[in-house]
């Protein structure tokens, strides 16, 4: 540990804090062997706790659990950290940069193509160091996914973690309707398929760019695609999106309401309903918008607290809740060419740099930026 390097620490709030933002110095380790070093440019925020006990998502997502942790939104109830920087709340899992420098035992043989000075991104492995730093080690090569000049870093620095997890998500959506055309194809031939993604979030609103290409380009695009919105701002984006239906989920309405709605709006009960908005009331709500038979993709962040919450209803509904996990390096790269291709477009996003961090976090919490937020480190372009 030979260097130091600036850290941005988000931390929980104590009694009498007035911000949960730091910033500090912190020594960086050295470059692993067969690893490498990368100098951050950019990160995206998302949500993640070490104990995985949450969904990653984008935190404007879940403003409503960043009230824990945000004092301008909640009260504050857990004692002040005392000297303990924890960074463990938001440690940032989305970040691009460029390599500065490589192990001692790398060669041109398993370089896997890289090399120092290259623009990158980090596949968010088994303890991912914190993200939100001028620097970050990578232990191996495997996890460092390239990207091309013509993609911008703070648009790749939103792929490794949310819109991975939506790319999986979408892939096994598409297995769900290739089994339910194939079980229709018989009897109900020119019946299309129902997807209802809820939220609009980062998450969802990777995954309604996503699903609308890949269904289309697969040959699949007799495909109906819903966005269930949750705020009115998510509203507005979610009518960007050509061929995508929205209905809007005004919490101030009574439950039968909303599922009425949604049902009218998507013409009956659907097939597919990919939820990254979790919680016990979105769950139930999409599984009474679900036909039987039908499946309601989640991330498996949360699958270990609502499986065994909801078993009894899904057997009950003859429905089917599987967790989601995040997605392959493989599968990254792939999403890195077709979004630098353009084939897929990013979802809105603000960047700012890291010296802002706490106005961010602030802002965040109370669902003022829309899309995604950015921090930026260094600028390199």
């Amino acid at each position: 540990m030979n260097k130091l390097c600036r850290q941005v620490s988000i931390e929980s709030p104590g009694p009498g804090a007035k911000n949960c933002v730091f910033n500090f110095f912190v020594p960086i380790e050295d470059t692993p062997a067969l690893g490498a070093r990368i100098r951050i440019v950019c990160a995206g925020a998302c949500y993640r706790r070490r104990d995985r006990a949450n969904s990653i998502t984008s935190m404007s997502s879940v403003s409503s659990e960043l009230s824990d942790y945000c004092p301008s939104v909640n009260s504050m109830s857990s004692p002040a950290h005392q000297g303990i920087r924890e960074g463990s709340f938001f440690p940032g899992f989305e970040v691009a940069g460029v390599i500065e420098s490589l192990g001692s035992e790398i060669t041109e043989a398993n370089n896997r193509g890289l090399r120092i000075g290259q623009r990158v991104i980090v596949y968010p492995f088994d303890e991912t160091p914190a993200g939100y730093a001028e620097l970050l080690v990578v232990p191996d090569l495997k996890h460092v996914v390239p990207i091309p000049d013509s993609l911008p870093m703070e648009v790749a620095a939103m792929l490794p973690t949310g819109a991975l997890l939506a790319w999986n998500a979408v892939f096994k959506a598409q297995a769900v309707v290739t089994q339910i055309l194939s079980q229709r194809a018989a009897t109900e031939p020119k019946r299309k398929p129902k997807i209802l993604i809820v939220g609009t979030g980062g998450l969802a609103l990777w995954a309604v760019r996503i699903a609308s290409y890949h269904f289309a380009t697969t040959g699949a695009d007799n495909v109906d695609i819903t966005v269930a919105s949750l705020r009115d701002e998510g509203f507005r984006l979610a009518t960007e999106i050509k061929n995508v239906s929205v209905v809007q989920w005004n919490e101030c309405l009574y439950e039968p309401q909303l599922i009425e709605r949604t049902k009218d709006v998507c013409g009956g009960a659907v097939d597919v309903v990919i939820d990254f908005g979790t919680t016990s009331r979105s769950l139930h709500r999409s599984m009474h918008c679900l036909s039987k038979g039908g499946v309601v993709l989640i991330s498996d962040e949360v699958a270990e607290k609502l499986l065994p919450k909801f078993s009894r209803l899904s057997e009950q509904y003859q429905q089917e809740i599987i967790a989601i996990s995040n997605g392959t390096a493989e599968q990254l790269a792939e999403l890195v060419e077709l979004v630098a291709n353009k084939k897929i477009e990013p979802p809105p996003h603000s960047v700012f740099p890291c010296e802002q961090a706490a106005e961010v976090i602030a802002k965040l919490c109370n669902s003022e930026i829309p899309g995604r937020a950015i921090l930026r480190f260094h600028d390199i372009e």
